[in-house]
């Protein structure tokens, strides 16, 4: 398998990797989701180089992640919003950063904690079945073939 291939291979995340498997990328997702949506603030943020930034947000509008929209008109200029299908990207962003906060944080714990709006507590993320809504580890699932591609 090859890494510039990875998006026709027969795998979802090969697939998926062939998108956001960059460590740029992660990161500008992260960037997205605490809503900073201007190149600039990336860049800065990020102390990415810009040329790397350029690139990392032209893949996740072409891949249909991010929309360029005009926010000025005189000058021109841009910002970056999560599409549908990079909103639905949250759960895994989510998951990566308590992964890292449970095995990587220290003695100080997280540099962030995120809040539920609704019911107003700090939460972790669980993984949890979607028919029955229990909480679904690596012991309790069973990989099969699908639908061929």
């Amino acid at each position: 398998m090859q890494w510039r291939e990875l998006e026709t291979e027969p795998c979802s995340l090969a697939r998926a990797l062939a998108v956001v498997g960059d460590r740029w990328t992660l990161l500008v997702l992260r960037e997205a989701f605490l809503k900073v949506r201007r190149f600039d603030d990336f860049q800065r943020r990020l102390g990415i180089a810009r040329r790397v930034l350029a690139q990392r947000l032209g893949g996740l509008v072409a891949d249909g992640v991010m929309e360029k929209v005009v926010y000025q008109e005189r000058p021109i200029r841009h910002e970056y919003r999560l599409t549908e299908k990079g909103l639905a990207l949250h759960p895994v962003v989510l998951s990566l950063v308590h992964w890292g906060d449970a095995h990587y944080a220290g003695a100080t714990g997280p540099p962030v904690l995120h809040r539920h709006t609704v019911c107003g507590h700090d939460f972790r993320s669980v993984l949890t079945c979607s028919v029955c809504g229990e909480p679904v580890d690596a012991r309790a699932v069973e990989a099969r073939p699908g639908v061929p591609s």
